[in-house]
Parts: C-alpha cells; structure tokens; sequence
C-alpha cells in the first residue's frame, strides 16, 4: 500500500497493511542540511527538502508544511522569537487594550510574504509525486488569540467582554478559512486545526460549547478540504461528541488521555491521532520507545482508525534520532495487521 491508501484506510476505521505513521519532525530538517533554524525556515526549498529527507529516512506516512505558531501572528502585524535548539515562539501580543479589537481586519494571505512561504513549501511538496498525504496547519480562531492577546488579557476577554469576543471570533474565523483553503488550493490534502483553548485542560466544556466548539462549527464548514482537529497535548475525553459535532473527521490526543477509552469513544467516529509523549521521548532508550510504540498500537490499532504520531504535533529538537529510528521500526514490527500478537500476548 501506498501512503495515501493507508492512510485513506485508516480514515474510514478499516485496517490497511499496517497503522500509519506521523512523525511531526517540524525542526529537524534544519538539522539535516546543516541550516539554523531560522535560516531552514525562511527558506521554502530547504523546507521541502528536509521535510522529503525526513521522510525518506524514517518511512513516515504524512509530509507537513508547517514551520511554527507565530507564523499567523506576522500575517497580523506580530513577531516572532527565534531560539537555536527548538521551535519560535510569538512575540508581544499585537492587542494592549480590548478594545483594539475593535478596530482588527483580517490580513490577506496573498498579501502576507510569511504565508506565502508556506503555499511554497507545499506545493514543493506535493509536486514530489510520492503518494504521501500532505497537510496543511492553521491555529484555530478560539485558539489563536492566545498569541494575539496573551492568556490573561484573553481570558479577560473570553469571561468578561462577550461583544468583544464575537466580534474577535468572526475576524478570526474569517482570516482561518481564508488560509485553510489556501492552504488546500495550494497542495495541502487536509488541514489541522489547532485549537487547544477549546480542551477541557485549558476550557470548561460547559463555556467551550458555547464558545470554541461554536465557533469550530462554523469555521469547519467553509473549510473546502478534511480538518482534523488538535488539542496540542491538550485532553480530549469528555468532549468527543462536541467534537464530531464540528465536522472534523479525526483529533490528536494526549498523552494524559486513556488512549484504549478514546479509542472506544472514537470508534466509528472520529480518527485517533497519538499519542506518544515527546517530552518524555528526549529521555527514551531505543527499547523504550519500542515498549510505548507497542502500549499504544495495543490500545488503539485494533479496527483501524488510528494513526500513531506524538502527543503534541511537534516533536522535539532534542529527540535523537535513535529514538525516533526505534520508533519508525517498532511501528512496522508491531504495526502490520492483523495484530495477532495483541490477543498472543493478553494472559488467559
């Protein structure tokens, strides 16, 4: 099987020749060619080609474009803080008052150089003619305005000022379904939409069905592609019905999920991304990662429906590549169906 049909099997909850594999290796490409990792990133054809080295190397069944959060917040005016050994992060907010909200327009894409980068990146990637899905990544309107405000000032806003998040969400909204279907236009197979404000870690459900799961709802709807939903480490249980009611056709889970619980809540329903812990993964021995590669598929595989990755959509910088080698290998060891040696190795 292809890529694209393993992946396709796993979608509709059937069992292809074996689970797919995403491994989310957003900054190791600039590792691969010897590249900063601003240098990697402001480059569209080094991006291309480390994410099509990566995938070569550890046989992965996903190619992604995405390079860091912040990206949306330079479209809106903001910028963003460069490290040497992980991901950026935004800057200062681009909202001091609430009430600048009010005066908010959403940027154009085609007017945006940051984003224009990435519609290169995926072209570059789709042209590779590999029969590997290809996705595209926007940060969620209930979640972006973590960056576009701060935490505090948005949670200010969130229980405080409804005008003003009504007025912030529609902004948003339009801005992300501008960007994720000129994301899909672009070469993308299907978009994640990151939206960790809206777990119940960080949200009550009871506010976030009237608030992240709303606005989810209507944003999904004039995507023109699959959205697959991501928490980023967030949990999931207790709001998967809220969840397909959104649209989305799958979520990434996390690590502080029952993964064998989500599966059951899930199956049939809604596709099973994870959920293996990256931080912890910084500390794995080859054998470890076999162990947790086992744990999952063992919990999840079965009846299809699953794809193995991280927990968070973004491994780590500091995970060595023996691990993420041992992983790659113990997902086809372990991961071709049937999966016999589950039943084999359950005690009578």
């Amino acid at each position: 099987m292809t890529s694209a049909e393993r992946v396709a099997a796993a979608m509709s909850h059937r069992e292809a020749d074996r689970v797919p594999l995403l491994l989310a290796l957003t900054t190791h490409g600039a590792r691969e060619l010897g590249l900063s990792i601003r240098e990697y990133f402001s480059e569209p054809a080094a991006m291309v080609e480390g994410q099509l080295r990566m995938q070569a190397r550890y046989g992965h069944d996903f190619l992604g474009a995405f390079s860091y959060a912040s990206l949306e917040l330079e479209a809106w005016g903001g910028e963003t803080l460069y490290r040497d050994d992980g991901p950026p992060n935004a800057g200062a907010p681009i909202v001091q008052r609430p009430e600048q909200i009010l005066s908010l327009r959403p940027p154009e894409v085609k007017d945006a150089r940051c984003l224009r980068g990435t519609l290169e990146v995926l072209a570059g990637l789709k042209a590779s003619g590999r029969n590997v899905p290809v996705t595209g990544t926007v940060m969620a309107p209930f979640s972006l305005p973590v960056m576009q405000l701060g935490f505090e000032r948005y949670f200010q806003v969130m229980f405080e000022r409804p005008e003003l998040l009504d007025r912030l969400m529609r902004v948003n909204e339009e801005f992300c379904v501008d960007w994720a279907n000129s994301q899909l236009r672009a070469g993308a197979d299907a978009i994640v939409f990151f939206d960790p404000c809206s777990s119940p870690t960080i949200t009550p459900p009871q506010f976030a069905r009237k608030t992240g799961f709303a606005v989810a709802r209507r944003t999904i709807s004039r995507i023109e592609g699959p959205v697959l939903t991501h928490f980023g480490s967030g949990q999931c249980l207790g709001v998967i019905d809220d969840l397909c009611a959104t649209g989305t056709v799958g979520i990434g889970s996390s690590s502080m999920d029952d993964l064998r619980q989500l599966k059951d809540a899930c199956r049939g329903r809604l596709l099973v991304v994870g959920n293996l812990n990256g931080i912890e993964m910084r500390r794995w021995s080859a054998e470890t990662a076999e162990a947790q590669v086992k744990q999952a598929l063992a919990a999840a595989a079965p009846g299809g429906g699953f794809v193995l990755s991280d927990t968070h959509g973004e491994i780590p910088w500091q995970v060595p590549e023996e691990v993420l080698s041992a992983i790659a290998q113990a997902a086809r060891r372990w991961g071709s169906y049937p999966l016999n040696w589950i039943e084999a190795s359950v005690p009578p």
